[in-house]
């Protein structure tokens, strides 16, 4: 599976993570997509998983790493804040966002539908405003997690987030 690693410096209001590359998985899903994501992230220890899209304004979350699975459809998403690359996902596809990265749906079908989920014991919170100190401290201490949200303890961000 190819992987592609983006880093993003802080744009306009967005922190992104300055530590932490975004991962872009391709073709990661199987057959049956939604299901097989939900089932993958679950198996690799992330929780609260959910159905749904990808907000229409720019917005980080400062207490959780977040995986994307693209279970239908297609669109462009804005990754970075107002500086950052709107990247091309379709069905299939993964974005692993560390916190701090700022996402936006600037445009998809209307079948579009992603699959989240967040590393245990983390909670997504939704930012859409310039962080204060305590929110940059909170992301730059959050914890990098055992297992990657596709491949498990072997690979991912196993390999490519060190501390």
């Amino acid at each position: 599976m190819d992987i592609e690693e983006i880093m993003f410096p802080s744009s306009d209001w967005v922190p992104n993570n300055l530590r932490l590359p975004v991962l872009v998985y391709k073709h990661a899903g199987g057959a049956a997509v939604a299901s097989s994501f939900e089932a993958l992230f679950a198996h690799n220890s992330w929780t609260g998983v959910w159905r749904n899209g990808v907000f229409s304004y720019q917005h980080y979350h400062s207490g959780a790493h977040e995986i994307l699975g693209i279970g239908q459809g297609a669109a462009t998403l804005l990754i970075g804040g107002a500086g950052g690359q709107a990247l091309q996902v379709s069905c299939g596809d993964c974005l692993l966002l560390p916190a701090g990265t700022g996402h936006q749906n600037l445009k998809s079908t209307p079948d579009f539908e992603v699959i989240g989920a967040y590393p245990h014991g983390q909670q997504a919170d939704i930012q859409r405003t310039a962080p204060t100190p305590d929110i940059l401290t909170k992301i730059s201490r959050l914890p990098i997690p055992d297992t990657d949200p596709v491949l498990g303890a072997f690979d991912g961000l196993v390999s490519r987030w060190k501390p």
